[in-house]
């Protein structure tokens, strides 16, 4: 069994990644429909990176204007209004609080991995009474790899005994850069945005999470 387990968050624990993409779509609304395309095509192509690099590139590729920190600031403040309360009303990924559960019973150390701010998935963590099932909860703007390092660091982690899951290319990024086993959620529906023969699971499961 692993050592450790990284989660990712939006996707993974909390089915909330459509929240998000309305909330990011509603925010630049005011731009026209092709500026919301491009706004939501580059949210979901680049799931688990931080909403404020996203508003420096929509700022920068697609508005071509320049943005202050002080309205990146009031971005992330309307966002969060918009997204908050649809995250903490979001359905589990299937098999997800089962599979933390299962972990849990067996003692296996579990660490949030998440591109949300880090005050607001701690605070979402909390809420949702999901606080016990993990040892840290990390988030940005520390990016993954860091959050990674420092916790590998400090817990003097194996790499090859510590397993990333998530559902977005920065996190199988991650896991490939520190040579961690990886696990991606993807929704039935959905094509996988990984490379072939990568691990993949619709649902979580304790059972699937061993047989990697």
């Amino acid at each position: 069994m692993f050592q450790t387990i990284f989660f990712d968050f939006d996707g993974v624990i909390l089915d909330s990644v459509d929240v998000k993409t309305k909330a990011f779509a509603e925010l630049f609304a005011e731009y026209g429909p092709d500026i919301q395309q491009g706004v939501v095509d580059y949210h979901l192509k680049n799931g688990g990176i931080s909403r404020y690099e996203k508003f420096s590139y929509f700022y920068k590729e697609l508005l071509k204007q320049p943005l202050s920190e002080k309205q990146s600031i009031a971005l992330g403040d309307a966002f969060n209004q918009l997204a908050l309360q649809g995250v903490l009303n979001s359905p589990f990924i299937p098999g997800a609080e089962e599979t933390l559960q299962a972990l849990y019973a067996k003692h296996i150390p579990m660490f949030v991995v998440s591109g949300t701010p880090h005050d607001e998935v701690n605070a979402i963590v909390d809420k949702r009474g999901l606080r016990k099932y993990f040892k840290e909860v990390h988030g940005s703007p520390k990016t993954k790899a860091a959050i990674i390092d420092d916790l590998a660091c400090r817990y003097q982690f194996n790499a090859s005994q510590c397993l990333f899951v998530g559902d977005a290319m920065t996190d199988y990024d991650a896991a490939k850069a520190h040579k961690l086993p990886f696990l991606g959620v993807v929704k039935a529906d959905e094509r996988s945005p990984f490379p072939p023969n990568t691990n993949i699971c619709h649902r979580l499961s304790y059972q699937k999470i061993i047989e990697i």
